[in-house]
């Protein structure tokens, strides 16, 4: 009966274990996808002297690896001027871990190409500051 129940425990923890792995997985591509468009982002602002548009962005997002981890991006382009600040937030993906160890959160590509992973609270407290009400008011859903 104890190997039985030594089993069982061993299996829960490796499932449990492989489950995070993957969610820790799918995070870091997510963040090294970001990371990719925030290079073509600097060379297209480089070359044209402006963010790209929302088109080109998400063209872009194609052909870059790791891509399906940016399912849900969201691009604010159009709502960013030549006033922008470094960390205006330019570029974000929401990630869920639902009965995970990892936090939910966000991947989010700055104005200046820096890209982090911010929790839920932060994320919405930073977006809330920079967001106009034009914004608010056209991108409801």
């Amino acid at each position: 009966m104890i190997e039985v129940a030594t089993v069982l425990v061993i299996t829960l923890i490796a499932v449990v274990a492989m489950i995070n792995f993957k969610d820790y997985i799918n995070r870091r591509e997510a963040i090294t996808a970001m990371r990719q468009l925030g290079k073509i982002v600097l060379e297209y602002r480089r070359q044209n002297a402006r963010v790209p548009s929302e088109s080109v962005f998400l063209s872009e997002k194609d052909n870059v690896k790791g891509s399906a981890r940016l399912s849900n991006l969201v691009y604010r382009g159009l709502w960013i001027d030549f006033e922008a600040e470094p960390n205006d937030i330019l570029a974000y993906a929401e990630k869920n871990y639902p009965s995970s160890l990892l936090d939910d959160g966000y991947v989010v590509l700055m104005f200046d190409a820096n890209t982090v992973w911010m929790d839920k609270a932060e994320f919405e407290r930073l977006l809330k500051q920079q967001q106009s009400e034009v914004e608010i008011e056209m991108t409801r859903p």
